[in-house]
């Protein structure tokens, strides 16, 4: 009986001293500030072409966030700097290249830039481009030539460039921009297309070659997004197109930036080896 009687006093006593415990727990826990969360790419050297705008400025920006030092590429200084800047408000180191990705020299010139400021590179996002609107009975060579260089042959000339380093180091993502159109075709987009489909076999072939130095190669393929680069086609073919889309809208730039940071991170990209990711509003289901 006695000891009967013991035991609620024991644990009354460890009741009234729960609710202290836990009062000084919240306190200490109010007390300190809420951890920082983890940045993806944290002193990552990334080189982005094609940064001054559109999809390369919203990846310059999400790389900026997670951690990334960053060399932006672009021809058009004034917008570059204004992505640079915003860049660096987030607090990331940037590097401004101001380059023409039509000839091989300006293709190259972005990667140099990172390994001579940065030591080295880690990350390569192939997204300068252009685009156009043509029937293929229109289209001169010229125009086809010119497409090809910037959207094609560009990608090959810096991803060469980028690989010595990424091979000798055993580490290294290169994220090639392409689009659905490179996929499913597109009419009066015949140069276009084509040079995009190019795009996603180069990274496929390449993704073959290096994945065992540990450089990993993917593609993104956005569906049709809200930028720059689309505003010189027809706006009857964009409404048009917008209400096929399931989601019945283009995306934005904002919205495809998460893919490439996906790819680029780790452990999150690890397993992404020649793959063509498609944030496209549904326009293709492979």
């Amino acid at each position: 009986m006695q000891r009967r009687s013991q035991l609620p006093d024991r644990a009354k006593h460890r009741d009234r001293r729960r609710p202290d415990r836990a009062l000084a727990g919240l306190d200490r826990a109010n007390s300190t500030k809420d951890p920082q969360p983890m940045q993806q790419l944290k002193q990552k050297r990334a080189v982005i072409t094609g940064a001054g705008s559109g999809i390369g400025a919203a990846i310059a920006r999400a790389f900026a966030a997670e951690g990334a030092h960053l060399v932006l590429g672009d021809r058009d200084p004034a917008s570059l700097a204004k992505v640079a800047e915003h860049c660096r408000q987030l607090g990331a180191q940037v590097h401004e290249c101001v380059a023409d990705v039509g000839s091989v020299e300006g293709a190259q010139a972005s990667v140099d830039a990172c390994v001579e400021h940065f030591g080295g590179i880690d990350i390569l996002v192939n997204n300068a481009g252009m685009l156009t609107q043509a029937r293929c009975v229109d289209l001169s060579i010229e125009m086809w030539n010119d497409m090809l260089r910037v959207d094609l042959t560009s990608v090959f000339i810096a991803s060469q460039r980028a690989l010595p380093h990424m091979i000798a180091q055993r580490w290294g993502r290169i994220i090639n921009v392409a689009s659905q159109l490179g996929i499913k075709g597109g009419a009066e987009l015949t140069h276009y297309a084509a040079a995009k489909a190019g795009v996603i076999g180069f990274s496929k072939s390449l993704a073959l070659e290096v994945a065992k130095d540990n450089v990993l190669v993917n593609a993104i393929a956005p569906g049709p997004v809200e930028t720059p680069l689309v505003a010189g086609i027809s706006s009857a073919w964009k409404t048009a197109k917008a209400a096929e889309l399931p989601l019945g809208r283009f995306g934005l730039a904002e919205e495809v930036a998460p893919v490439a940071v996906l790819l680029a991170s780790e452990p999150g990209g690890n397993l992404f080896v020649g793959q063509t990711l498609g944030p496209n509003s549904g326009d293709v289901m492979p």
